[in-house]
């Protein structure tokens, strides 16, 4: 439907795409699938080499194959993690610092939807495990290199962005973040967990990095939050899992396939990547 409208009105959803970026990195988590996979393909199109990050194989695989069969010449390169395992986020963000000589953006797409509570790898509620933890970690193995590339002669602002939500309003009133009995709610619905993890991004890119380490260490890097607005995509699915049949009468009004109209990516997004032009902290 929304593709119909948009042919028929013009409204909705246009490409935006950006700049030359040859010779910039990317890492993208979640870079595989959904709307990471689209942010991935744009950045590898505009000459960026991309590294997507996500747990399974076959994503990655399939990604790659396509953004190379689009653009043979892509640099785009895919890493196996598990966000929900800290010690496997340890190792592989560790050895990306290791390796790469700089790094100019870090986009934190990768996440589970909305579904039923149940515990990652390391016995944390797995939508903050994944969600928020496990890029919360992953940041700070990467941060030395996004310093180390901010030094650079010339070089233009690296930028973490977090793809948060709109639906951050949906956490629980009483949301501390204080303890891991606090996290292991099993009482929590679905949209409540999930809405905690995208508050908890927020306020780490506002008050941890943006208001303490950024400013505090006069660091020329840029910390952001993204509202990609309501999609319809792959992930659909945890919506059924975590809502039943209340889950099919959202499907109203969102973007048709994952962000994707003709391949475009929310044009909110790349408002991040303007390299010209920088607003305020999200």
């Amino acid at each position: 439907m929304q593709s119909i409208l948009q042919k028929a009105t013009g409204i909705g959803p246009t490409p935006v795409e950006p700049d030359n970026l040859d010779g910039r990195v990317a890492i993208v988590t979640g870079g595989a699938f959904g709307i990471g996979f689209e942010v991935s393909r744009a950045l590898a199109h505009a000459g960026c080499r991309v590294i997507m990050v996500n747990r399974k194989e076959e994503q990655g695989e399939d990604a790659k194959a396509t953004i190379t069969a689009e653009s043979p010449g892509a640099k785009i390169e895919w890493k196996e993690c598990d966000l929900g395992n800290l010690k496997q986020v340890r190792e592989v963000f560790s050895e990306l610092r290791g390796s790469l000589e700089r790094l100019d953006f870090v986009v934190l797409s990768a996440g589970i939807n909305t579904n039923q509570y149940g515990l990652d790898h390391d016995g944390i509620d797995r939508h903050f495990g994944v969600n928020f933890l496990g890029q919360f970690y992953a940041v700070n193995q990467l941060w030395p290199l996004l310093r180390k590339t901010s030094k650079f002669p010339g070089a233009k602002p690296p930028r973490v962005v977090f793809e948060a939500s709109e639906m951050h309003r949906t956490a629980p009133n009483n949301v501390h973040f204080a303890s891991l009995d606090e996290i292991n709610d099993d009482k929590l619905g679905p949209t409540e967990l999930y809405g905690r993890t995208k508050l908890a991004l927020i306020l780490f890119a506002k008050y941890g990095l943006a208001g303490k380490v950024i400013k505090e260490n006069e660091d020329n890097i840029y910390a952001l939050s993204v509202h990609p607005g309501a999609v319809s995509g792959h992930d659909r699915s945890c919506w059924r899992d975590g809502h039943g049949l209340t889950a099919y009468p959202l499907k109203i009004g969102q973007h048709s396939d994952a962000a994707a109209v003709e391949g475009c990516v929310p044009r909110n997004y790349w408002h991040a990547f303007d390299m010209e032009h920088v607003g305020v902290w999200s």
